[in-house]
């Protein structure tokens, strides 16, 4: 399966390292006082769209990345061992971006032409994975404008 996340670091911001020094286990802890309440975590994703559109790859497809921690799809709990994370800049409430849908879309398409086990029926966020501990893509994200991009 596919899950779409929203992440962006601090809360709020765009544009900046972080996201990229996070998954790659070198974010300055001190750098931010919100960096404090997250210190230590080791996290990863196979993907990361930003706002523009660029596309960073952090894990190959074929291998695990730490993107759903406790999760739950169709009764098959740690969805790390069979799903590809990708990570949206963004945050719940604020809209994403054309770049990002347009990629998103592109990605999407490839990602179930090489692994047919992967259809529209087994895209998720975060949040239907892990809910009640996790809220992303949050309600800004557009499920419909996907759907449409991939038919």
């Amino acid at each position: 399966m596919l899950v779409v996340h929203g992440i962006s670091l601090p809360p709020g911001a765009f544009g900046g390292g972080e996201i990229e020094a996070l998954f790659t286990n070198s974010l300055d802890w001190d750098a931010d006082p919100y960096f404090g309440e997250i210190r230590g975590l080791q996290v990863s994703a196979h993907l990361l769209v930003r706002r523009d559109g660029e596309v960073v790859q952090f894990v190959p497809f074929n291998e695990r990345a730490w993107h759903a921690g406790e999760s739950r799809f169709h009764g098959r709990a740690r969805c790390n061992d069979f799903s590809i994370g990708i990570e949206l800049e963004g945050e719940d409430e604020t809209p994403y971006t054309d770049a990002q849908y347009e990629c998103l879309v592109a990605i999407v398409a490839a990602i179930e032409q090489a692994y047919p086990d992967i259809s529209n029926r087994n895209i998720v966020g975060h949040s239907d994975i892990a809910p009640g501990r996790k809220t992303d893509p949050g309600p800004a994200f557009d499920w419909l404008r996907l759907y449409d991009g991939l038919s």
